[in-house]
């Protein structure tokens, strides 16, 4: 709120002013409105000055530092005219409707705000956002208030509060009010200094956007849209950043920049330049960061020819460009940005260096796509170019409201006298936030959205959240501990009552009178009731969450450190960006995958075409080759001209013609993609009646297009456009469209060449002969439209429309005479390219006379220029559009092929082993899919691929009942509606085949293929689940011609209608929406940008990684967060039982029999850290295992590792083993009473709940080792420490000041009563776990047991090559004992084990516990054959073979004496064999 009334500044100019023109009714009306406002404000005076000073006195669009997530749309804007510009009667047509719902944004440019828009103070009503951009949760004055509101939302949290609160209370007899806050405030304190570290990073990322550095225009100039004074009421209270003063910020900025000289910026081309030469530009003030040259003639509308015809080096305004920050900017202002720059804002283009307007941005950090997109300016501002052009403009820019739509902003830029022309503007005249400025040098653009209005914060919202399947589960598990605990403190209450209620109980002999706290039983024992709950607190896990949090932040590091899922053209590896699902990616069942750049690498290459009927190109696709091998395993033989000699020879042959057929100095061989030496040789033949029509084809591929043409200078390049050089010449060529970039490439390598492309003239050459095309109109590209024209006139003055786009489209539009036999032809091949996998287009074309053109020309041009509604135009422009793509002819046809990634066919054959269905989401054709998914394993031959494609719903609903009865005979409704939605069926079982060691048999025999239309029809309710019966008893689906919102919607239809875990992954924006919806979502950095990445779960660089992804770290961390669950909740069974059946023994009076402050330790201390490492390391076969048998993946499909029966079976072993530690000491300390040597008996509770106690924790911990497959450093330590840890505190706090455990450690800790009771108790409690854990991996093995020991043995390492850790030892000790015997080291030795150790993995397996070799695993007897000897016993009779073995001409001791005599090293376990070798 600024204090002051607004002035006119000094630099303003009455005389250029536009004055309106009304008449005396207007003025009269005018006047009346303005009475009544000032009535209104008046009025509501008296209300606004009771908060004036905590608020300011007019609306306020935004809080400052608003987080992005909030958005808070603008008051109501006015919609009449302001007085010093007023619309015209034709402009009252209804505004351009917003792309989402809020009011309109209204910016003023150099002309006084409308009196209805300013308050009393004369200021702005309406207040903007900043561009400060927060995306942290807390503020330093939030952060505590905040975090524990979070925190507390956890009901867990609740509980242990309130216990808290329960034991201060001196009612219900709570020893230790402090340390009973220790295990809370652990939690609490832990992970607020972990929320804490995650939002210092958010602040130091947003520190740096909103101190970048940019350029407004400043000086004397002043944007009306923004108040004199913008400070909040407390910057204002505290004289904090003064109006008209510099900032801190700013002036480090100035004073980092004031040695760079400024940069003079010219138009290349303009008048001024060629009349006053390169030197004759514009120095601007000091603080400029870039001076542009004065033009002597302006083309804009807006102003007179003589005001600009000066060269003054001061501008008459004052303005001038200054560096500012990101953050300083506001709507309204003036920015200029150089190539390579970041767009600070929103912002309108008015001009730019090229004289035609255009500018050029990558959009790579806003939608993720790399490739560069144009725009433009307005029409009304492209030849301006000084600052004080800028700052005498008078305009009013109207555009729709703050919206996420990345691809729509519709507005209407209003200037000249009176505001009589309006020119229509759209998402090409806007640059957005986050892009970069690319191949443009400069470019002037006007404010219109900040901070968070911008479409890049409103479109980087969280993704929605997502909860793993385990974790909704604990719920269930901590509820069912918590009716536990509720009900055993119930059976205290009500058994303390029923006691104290007796006659013959015991309390006159313990308490005196009145000592009790009620004498009324029932309040006894709701006391008792609460003390109770004290006692069990630990029942329910107060480090559960917060373990799990831990844990999954070690598994995402574990993740993103797998160097096998490193890219190196990227430098990027997997990137886990949602921590708490870690564990779904062990459980997914089915995948939805995108092709185009997911599948296949994006990189577009020209294959084949065809040209007037005639087919072209001898390459041999993917899709092909797939082809070809599968006819060669039915034994049909492999055709010949598959040969990659054969394809080379041709392409030599190709490029010898060419060269010598004609010159064309823009040949880049090695980007030569297509195979035609035919092709060649019928254009250097000048009688060949195919010639011509090539021509004509190749031209129309080198006018129809979008691309940017670079020239990469060479060496020796000195040419101009026009004239000639020696060396070849680097064209390189870009474009929002890959296909587009390939086309032209194509056409360059072919002998035709683009050299130019701008708004004036498309410069190409013709086998050598260089022409020039005027283009006219350009009628872009749109998936709606499904093709692209360029009408264009040509050298000899005919005016040529060029059409590209699908065939379907096309055909649709040809002429009435077109020869029936091309078309024919060119359909014939078109379906034989997609056949081989390709993507076609079909190019046509049609001749315009020039009334024609001109006629459609101003109906066109009225479209574009009409100021009806965003969608009314649109339609408008469309209907001219489609009136002149008209009475085509076809030229010909192209085709293109996606290559595939590296690895994909090896990776969805892994995938469908483990028994993961694929779906496969495309916009291609239903040919070009079926073959693509040949070609990498999606489909085989074994399958019975139906396609299902209707014209109707009644048709679609056949198709899937026919199909339905194929692949289910004797099927209906009601059977099917009876079967468990998301059960698993395994069609062998995979014990037996892991036995026999053969890899597992597909799970489906079917496949299913369904286009676009029929998927409509599908996805509706009455259909829907018939569609669900049948595609989800198939292996693979894939769907044809799919929209973004189908992708999404299928994934939805399949995860509640079957109920099973999935997984989508993409990398393009239009992936986004089916990456959200799925359980787990995947994106890849690709060409299409990183959208999907930074929408996604799990971000990486190609899909080969998905299958380690999942069947390696998905299925650890699915194994280890369950078994992490299960021990939990198992290890608070037994260490809080035992205080339950203590109660039996003092007349359920609530009493612990453990020391107050082991209840407080054992969760966060004793126990935690054993628990943690299994959850974060645990390995139950090695990773190269786990990739070789993919079947090990099912179990997590079904859920198998952690059901609620396995929950209770970890119950039921926690009560038998509370049962134990308790009892076996109660007996002897009631029967045997311990006597230390002094005469001290050990008979207090004291010593007895010491002794439970630390049985329980050994127990627990050791029991938890038990339960570990993957035994490292880490896990002995954690086991080994967290015992150690309850001795030392037993130690260290008996010798501490304490009146109830003065010295217990030298009491216990001397008596062999208590490591005795100790050790017996363990021993029992662990011991039926132990002998049911032999049992089962001895006789009942599961999948991963047989994995596990064939690992261990060291035959499953031999078949993948890898050599045993064992060997590898002994090789190392024989090479080493080799170079001690020779006197020197022994390098091809060296080298030799060196090629033989396996590169470095995470982890290295070791063995649980001896292994036995049982019935169900002896088939394995005969794969272990050949590696029996060389892993025998070391100990074994062959082992010592040695004896018998002499060195020969040396001595008569044995070769192994005599090593060990000149070593010193022990031989004995070495063969008779090893020892030869040396």
């Amino acid at each position: 709120m600024s204090f002051f009334r607004r002035r006119k500044a000094d630099g303003d100019d009455h005389e250029l002013t536009l004055r309106p023109v009304r008449s005396v009714v207007e003025v009269q009306a005018e006047a009346e409105r303005l009475e009544e406002r000032a009535a209104r404000r008046r009025k509501a005076k008296v209300k606004r000055s009771r908060s004036k000073f905590f608020a300011s006195s007019r609306p306020s669009l935004s809080v400052p530092d608003t987080p992005p997530s909030v958005i808070i749309t603008p008051p109501t804007t006015v919609t009449e005219v302001p007085p010093t510009l007023p619309v015209p009667v034709e402009a009252a047509a209804p505004l351009p409707a917003a792309a989402d719902s809020g009011q309109r944004r209204r910016v003023f440019l150099n002309q006084s705000l409308p009196r209805d828009e300013l308050d009393d103070k004369g200021e702005p009503q309406i207040r903007y956002v900043r561009n400060k951009v927060r995306t942290t949760r807390y503020t330093p004055l939030t952060f505590l208030p905040k975090n524990l509101f979070e925190q507390f939302s956890r009901v867990a949290n609740i509980y242990f509060v309130a216990v808290v609160g329960l034991t201060i209370s001196p009612v219900f007899g709570g020893p230790s009010a402090i340390l009973s806050i220790i295990p809370i405030g652990v939690i609490l304190t832990s992970t607020a200094i972990k929320d804490a570290i995650e939002d210092a990073r958010r602040s130091r990322s947003d520190d740096e956007v909103n101190n970048a550095p940019t350029t407004q225009l400043g000086g004397l100039w002043r944007n009306v849209n923004q108040p004199r004074d913008s400070r909040t009421w407390l910057e204002r209270t505290f004289g904090l950043n003064k109006p008209g003063g510099v900032t801190r910020g700013v002036k480090k900025l100035r004073q980092r920049e004031r040695d760079m000289p400024p940069l003079p910026l010219h138009r290349p081309g303009s008048a001024l330049e060629e009349t006053l030469g390169p030197r004759a530009t514009v120095d601007a003030s000091v603080q400029s960061h870039a001076s542009l040259p004065l033009p002597n003639e302006s083309s804009s509308p807006l102003f007179p020819t003589a005001q600009f015809a000066r060269v003054s080096t001061e501008p008459e305004s004052g303005a001038q460009w200054q560096r500012i920050l990101w953050k300083k900017l506001g709507v309204g202002d003036i920015v200029l940005l150089r190539e390579g720059d970041q767009v600070p804002a929103d912002l309108l283009i008015l001009a730019t260096s090229d004289s035609d307007g255009l500018c050029f941005v990558e959009t790579k950090n806003l939608d993720g796509e790399t490739n560069l997109k144009p725009r433009r300016a307005v029409r009304a501002t492209h030849q301006l170019s000084h600052e004080d052009d800028f700052a005498r403009i008078q305009a009013l820019f109207d555009t729709d409201a703050p919206h996420q739509n990345l691809y729509v902003q519709n507005g209407r830029f209003m200037h000249g006298p009176g505001g009589s022309e309006i020119e229509a503007t759209s998402i090409n005249e806007f640059i957005l936030r986050g892009c970069t400025l690319r191949n443009t040098a400069w470019v002037v653009g006007l404010v219109a959205f900040t901070g968070s209005d911008t479409k890049i914060v409103l479109n980087g919202g969280d993704t929605p959240t997502k909860r793993s399947r385990i974790e909704n589960e604990t719920h269930f598990n901590v509820v069912m501990s918590f009716i536990i605990l509720v009900g055993m403190c119930l059976f205290t209450a009500i058994a303390s009552g029923a006691t104290l209620s007796r006659d013959t109980n015991s309390q006159h002999y313990f308490y005196e009178d009145e000592a009790l706290e009620s004498s009324n039983k029932v309040v006894t024992s709701i006391l008792t009731f609460g003390s109770a709950l004290i006692v069990f607190q630990n029942m329910v896990p107060i480090g559960l969450y917060i373990s799990l949090e831990i844990v999954r932040i070690i598994q995402a590091y574990l993740i993103g450190q797998d160097l096998d899922m490193w890219y190196e053209p990227l430098k990027t590896a997997c990137v886990p960006k949602t921590l708490n699902i870690s564990d779904d990616l062990g459980q997914i069942e089915y995948i939805f995958s995108d092709k185009t750049g997911t599948l296949t690498q994006n990189v577009m290459e020209f294959q084949r075409c065809s040209v007037n009927g005639v087919p072209y190109g001898d390459g041999v696709t993917e899709a092909e080759r797939g082809a070809a091998k599968r006819r060669a395993e039915e034994g049909f033989e492999r055709p010949t001209d598959y040969d990659p000699e054969q394809l080379e020879a041709a392409r030599r042959k190709m490029i010898d013609v060419m060269k010598l057929g004609w010159s064309n100095r823009y040949l880049r061989e090695d980007k030569l993609t297509m195979v035609a030496p035919r092709l060649a040789q019928e254009l250097a033949d000048p009688n060949h009646p195919q010639r011509q029509h090539i021509i004509a084809f190749f031209r129309a591929i080198a006018l129809c297009h979008a691309v940017l043409v670079e020239r990469v200078e060479t060496e020796g390049d000195n040419e101009s456009l026009s004239g000639h050089a020696d060396g070849p010449i680097a064209l390189e060529y870009k474009s929002e469209s890959p296909d587009e970039v390939a086309l032209v490439a194509a056409a360059r390598d072919a002998g035709f060449p683009v050299i130019a492309r701008t708004s004036k003239a498309i410069d190409i050459e013709i086998l050598g002969r260089p022409e020039r095309h005027v283009p006219l109109r350009a009628l872009e590209f749109s998936s709606a439209r499904k093709r692209m024209s360029v009408i264009a006139r040509a050298p000899d003055g005919r005016i040529v429309l060029t059409c590209k786009g699908a065939d379907s489209v096309v055909y649709a539009r040809l002429a009435a005479d077109h020869p029936p036999q091309l078309r024919a032809d060119t359909q014939r091949d078109m379906e034989l390219f997609a056949t081989g996998g390709l993507r076609t287009l079909c190019v046509a074309h049609r001749v315009l006379s020039e009334e024609q053109f001109n006629t459609w020309a101003a109906k066109y041009d009225a479209a574009v220029n009409s100021t009806a509604t965003a969608e009314q135009r649109e339609q408008l422009i469309e209907a001219a559009s489609d009136e002149i793509e008209r009475d085509l002819y076809i030229l010909g046809a192209t085709a293109l092929e996606d290559k595939l990634q590296e690895g994909v066919p090896e990776t969805i054959a892994t995938l469908h082993k483990a028994g993961i269905k694929l779906w496969i989401l495309t916009g291609d054709k239903v040919q070009t899919a079926i073959e693509i998914g040949f070609s990498c394993n999606l489909l085989r031959n074994d399958m019975d691929v139906m396609v299902l494609s209707a014209t109707s719903a009644a048709e679609a609903r056949q198709l899937i009942d026919s199909s339905l009865e194929k692949v289910l005979p004797g099927s209906t409704q009601a059977t099917l509606a009876n079967e468990k939605p998301g059960f698993f069926r395994r069609s062998k079982s995979s014990v037996s085949t892991l036995t026999d060691v053969t890899p597992r048999e597909p799970t489906g025999k079917y496949a299913v293929v369904v286009d676009g239309d029929t998927l409509r029809y599908v996805l509706d309710d009455s259909l829907k689940d018939r569609f669900l019966d049948l595609t989800t008893r198939c292996e693979t689906v894939v769907c044809c011609r799919v929209s973004p919102s189908q992708k999404a919607a299928t994934v939805r239809m399949v995860k509640e209608g079957r109920n099973a875990m999935t997984l989508s992954i993409g990398d393009g924006a239009n992936d986004v929406a089916m990456i959200q919806e799925a359980n787990v979502g995947c994106g890849l950095f690709g060409l299409e940008g990183s959208q999907a990445a930074m929408s996604a779960d799990y971000a990486f660089a190609q899909f080969r990684f998905l299958s380690k992804l999942l069947l390696v770290h998905g299925r650890w961390s699915y194994l280890r967060v369950a078994d992490m669950h299960g021990n939990f909740f198992y290890k608070n069974m037994v260490w809080t039982f035992p205080m339950f059946w203590f109660l039996f023994s003092t007349g359920f009076d609530a009493v612990n029999v453990y020391h107050f402050t082991f209840l407080i330790f054992a969760s966060i201390l004793f126990t935690a850290a054993p628990v943690i490492i299994l959850g974060a390391t645990d390995q139950d076969v090695n990773a190269k295992a786990s990739m070789a048998y993919p079947q090990l993946y099912e179990r997590g499909i079904r859920g198998a590792e952690y059901t609620r029966t396995i929950f209770w079976m970890y119950m039921l072993d926690g009560l038998y083993q509370s049962i134990v530690v308790y009892f076996l000491p109660f007996i002897c300390w009631n029967n045997f009473i311990p006597f230390l040597p002094n005469g001290h008996a050990l008979d207090s509770v004291t010593e007895l709940g010491t002794t439970v106690a630390t049985a329980a924790v050994f127990a627990a911990n050791i029991y938890i080792g038990l339960n570990t497959r993957y035994w490292s450093i880490v896990t002995w330590l954690s086991i080994i420490l967290s015992n150690a840890s309850m001795l030392i505190w037993v130690a260290g706090y008996s010798f501490a000041f304490s009146v109830d455990f003065y010295l217990e450690a030298s009491s216990l800790f001397a008596s062999v009563e208590f490591w005795a009771n100790v050790a017996l108790a363990v021993t029992l409690a662990l011991a039926p776990r132990f002998f049911a854990k032999f049992f089962q991996q001895a006789y009942m093995p599961l999948d991963r047991d047989i994995v596990r020991e064939m690992w261990v043995k060291g035959a499953l390492k031999e078949q993948l090559g890898i050599p045993h850790r064992r060997t590898r030892r002994r090789q190392r000790t024989l090479a080493e004992i080799a170079s001690t015997a020779t006197g020197g080291s022994n390098d091809s030795t060296d080298q030799t084990l060196a090629h033989d150790l396996p590169p470095a993995e995470h982890h290295e397996m070791k063995p649980l516990s001896v292994h036995v070799t049982a019935p169900s695993i002896a088939s394995l007897s005969a794969v272990n054959q050949d590696s029996d000897l060389r892993m025998r016993s070391p100990h074994s009779r062959a082992s010592r073979e040695y004896d018998d073995i002499e060195l020969s001409g040396s001595s008569d001791r044995p070769l192994s004496a005599h090593i060990m005599a000149r070593t010193g090293t022990d031989m004995s376990y070495y063969s008779a064999s090893d020892i030869r070798d040396v």
